[in-house]
């Protein structure tokens, strides 16, 4: 494996007026890593993926993809950056009015030149992947959510990127289907020797998923480390989220503080 890392979040700060929502973020995603952010709602984890893609820009600090400084690209050098990244949005954000066909043709629409029997190989190349074959004329509609998330996928896929960005994979899913999302995710990294980074608070998803995993606390990295070493860590911080007790730093204050002692 390189040495190199596919990205680097460089003493990353973000601010929203007088909230920081990053502070001081450094964190480098290497080749072939599965990495998987976790962290509580709100917290930051999903701010990261923005600025990977160029979405956002850091108040101070640097992201870089492999030798480029992402926020220092122009337009059409950002699309072409973005053509090499794969995005799964949390609740799959397929376009209604399009079919599953359409909804995979859009990104290579976008960002490449194909020609129609390219596209229709792909399309079908990637359903088949996902095992999704035969609903490329389905509307998004018509699919179960679970259904919705292999497309999302397959549409990520369609770019054939070495990077894919997962926001909350398993998002409004059942315990079984998301157990069958995550051994994709897996399966389709290994398959393609994607990079790939997985945001979500959903603990039994992370360490499923996970080759390495890192932890985002009020706006700072607290942990960065193997599934194992989050298991074991004596983080109190970290103990207390992966166990889910109520006991601890993450809810300092009690519930029922205010009331008579």
């Amino acid at each position: 494996m390189s040495d190199t890392p596919l990205v680097h979040l460089e003493n990353v700060v973000l601010r929203y007026g007088d909230k920081t929502v990053l502070d001081g973020i450094d964190l480098k995603v290497m080749p072939k890593d599965r990495l998987v952010i976790v962290g509580q709602s709100g917290g930051g984890k999903s701010t990261m993926l923005r600025l990977i893609l160029g979405i956002l820009r850091p108040t101070a600090g640097r992201v870089r993809y492999r030798h480029v400084e992402v926020q220092r690209l122009r337009r059409s050098k950002l699309n072409l950056l973005r053509s090499r990244i794969g995005m799964v949005y949390q609740y799959s954000a397929l376009i209604s009015s399009m079919t599953v066909r359409e909804n995979l043709a859009l990104p290579v629409e976008e960002l490449s030149r194909k020609s129609k029997s390219e596209m229709e190989a792909l399309i079908e190349e990637n359903l088949a992947l996902v095992g999704m074959t035969g609903t490329e004329d389905k509307m998004p509609s018509e699919l179960s959510g679970g259904m919705r998330k292999r497309v999302s996928l397959a549409r990520a896929l369609m770019m054939r990127p070495e990077l894919i960005l997962f926001d909350e994979p398993s998002a409004g899913l059942d315990p079984v289907i998301s157990s069958v999302i995550d051994e994709l995710i897996i399966g389709l990294t290994q398959k393609t020797g994607a990079t790939s980074v997985i945001v979500t608070h959903e603990m039994d998803s992370a360490f499923r998923i996970a080759s390495r995993m890192t932890m985002l606390y009020q706006g700072k990295i607290i942990e960065d480390g193997t599934p194992d070493e989050f298991r074991n860590s004596t983080n109190p911080v970290v103990h207390q989220f992966v166990t889910g007790t109520t006991e601890g730093p993450i809810m300092e204050t009690p519930l029922n503080a205010d009331s008579p002692k």
